[in-house]
């Protein structure tokens, strides 16, 4: 018989020899682990409202314990992803790997727009120009940095309606003020002068204003992003100037302060449509509140990089007026939760466009949300949130026929199963963003082009395994793809279309 010693001496040499401080570690390690699955259950269950947080917050089991259109398409996909087997992509016969592809001829306009503004110095008049050819033109200009003054005064000449400048950072202050004294704007409808820090303190705009007292009488488009010389002070006469505005964008005019919303509230309370807000750090959400609830008929709210905005918030306000909202941007609102998303989703009836990039409390309850009950929704943007590629692809079974533009970018679990649900449900997709979704390969990439004929452009920064089979090789001779072997970047930078209206979603009727 063997004593107590030897059978623990036997057992120690069945186990593999370990130093001492690897043997601890190995211990600690294994305690750890039993620890972690004791307390499982508990934050599996967990309840927001005895552990003292947001008591908007949502239990995770939502999606599994409910039956809903989400929950179905989720478990469906779950049992396509068990099953072994990938349709490969096809190369398109006509383009061959090695074969150069047709490459798009530019039309006869774009040639002679070019042409334009590469002498844009010997334009002598403007007159008769349309107004879509005017923008094209000056969207040009600002891209190759050949905008100036005397070009701005043909702009300014006559009585023009629309006057769309996407940069002034060259525009000085004595430049504004004699352009814009002897421009009549009594016909200006849409006046976009973005970047305009350097041009617009308020002493040059009240400058201006005292020349000309009914100086904006039908504007209804305003967009001053980036004019940080602009005060609240600066702010509350240049809107009492313009008393029908509709749409106005302060984006990144840092020296705002929450009083301006109010200001807004009290001169356009029953006209404003669309409030562009993004970050202007000095707003506070909460302080801004009342002000945004006596909007009345706001369909338009970007409150991108406002970090005061909180669950809280969002659901006061969405409830009160979410059932005009056609698009929300809430981009880099950190704070934001699943909560959010489902208030938006249940009082937004008529959403049309949702930006949710950098939001990285999200999980996939609120892509749930959002496939359940925003069946109009056109645009979506995500990037960098932690959905699973099983989520997105049971959203895209339920709306993906309702898309025209998608951002995934930097959605690292994108894979296979979206590639399907995008190729098969996704017909109307015109603007896919695919950066940086690295599990992607010239596979996936090409059953989704071959597929999706309606896709005009394909974003692929980062995308490292993309190779010349997938450019080569796909059959939509339409498509532009960006993000590879030095595309170009600036004609792409989203402008408002030229086509488009003051509005975004509304009509727009001034009074005389």
């Amino acid at each position: 018989m063997h004593s107590s010693d030897d059978n623990a001496e036997s057992e120690a040499d069945d186990e593999p020899y370990l130093p001492l401080y690897g043997y601890r570690r190995n211990r600690t390690m294994e305690r750890f682990r039993r620890i972690a699955k004791e307390n499982a259950t508990h934050y599996a269950r967990f309840n927001a409202a005895t552990e003292g947080e947001s008591s908007l917050a949502v239990a995770p089991r939502e999606i599994d314990d409910s039956v809903t259109p989400f929950s179905i398409a989720l478990k469906a996909i779950r049992e396509r992803a068990t099953k072994k087997g990938w349709d490969a992509w096809v190369f398109n016969s006509e383009n061959r790997p090695g074969e150069k592809k047709r490459v798009l001829v530019p039309s006869l306009q774009e040639l002679c727009l070019g042409i334009l503004a590469d002498n844009a110095d010997a334009m002598v008049s403007l007159e008769g120009v349309p107004d879509e050819l005017r923008h094209k033109l000056c969207k040009l200009l600002c891209d190759s940095r050949k905008m100036n003054s005397r070009f701005l005064e043909l702009l300014l000449s006559g009585s023009p309606s629309e006057i769309r400048l996407k940069d002034c950072s060259w525009l000085t202050e004595e430049q504004f003020a004699k352009s814009f004294q002897m421009c009549d704007t009594g016909r200006l409808e849409v006046l976009q002068l973005d970047q305009c820090g350097r041009c617009i303190p308020d002493y040059a705009l009240l400058g201006t204003l005292r020349q000309s007292p009914n100086w904006l009488p039908r504007l209804t488009s305003l967009s001053l992003s980036g004019a940080c010389r602009l005060s609240d002070k600066g702010l509350q006469v240049l809107v009492s100037s313009a008393p029908q505005l509709r749409s106005i964008n302060l984006s990144q005019c840092s020296l705002l302060s929450s009083a301006s919303i109010h200001i807004l509230a009290n001169s356009l309370g029953s006209l404003l449509k669309e409030l562009y807000l993004d970050d202007c750090l000095i707003i506070d959400a909460a302080q801004i509140l009342p002000a945004l609830k006596k909007l009345e008929h706001l369909e338009v709210l970007s409150l991108a990089g406002i970090q005061t905005v909180s669950d809280e918030f969002i659901k006061e306000y969405i409830v009160a007026r979410g059932h005009n909202m056609k698009e929300l941007v809430l981009k880099d609102c950190e704070k934001l939760t699943d909560a959010s998303i489902k208030v938006i989703a249940e009082h937004c009836p008529g959403l049309c466009a949702l930006d949710l990039m950098y939001l990285d409390k999200l999980t996939d309850l609120s892509i749930g949300y959002l496939a359940n009950s925003c069946r109009t929704l056109h645009t979506l943007k995500l990037c960098r949130n932690p959905f699973s590629d099983e989520a997105i692809a049971a959203f895209l079974e339920i709306t993906g026929e309702s898309l025209k533009e998608l951002s995934l970018n930097n959605i690292k679990k994108v894979d296979h199963q979206t590639t399907l649900s995008l190729a098969r449900h996704a017909k109307n997709l015109q603007i896919l963003d695919l950066s940086w979704c690295r599990n992607l390969t010239d596979n996936e990439l090409g059953f989704i082009v071959d597929s999706c004929l309606s896709l005009r452009l394909l974003k692929l920064f980062g995308c490292s395994l993309v190779t010349d089979a997938f450019l080569n090789g796909h059959s939509n001779p339409e498509i532009q793809i960006l993000g590879l072997k030095m595309s170009p970047l600036l004609q792409n930078v989203k402008v408002p279309d030229p086509h488009q209206g003051p509005l975004r979603y509304s009509s727009v009727s001034v009074d005389n």
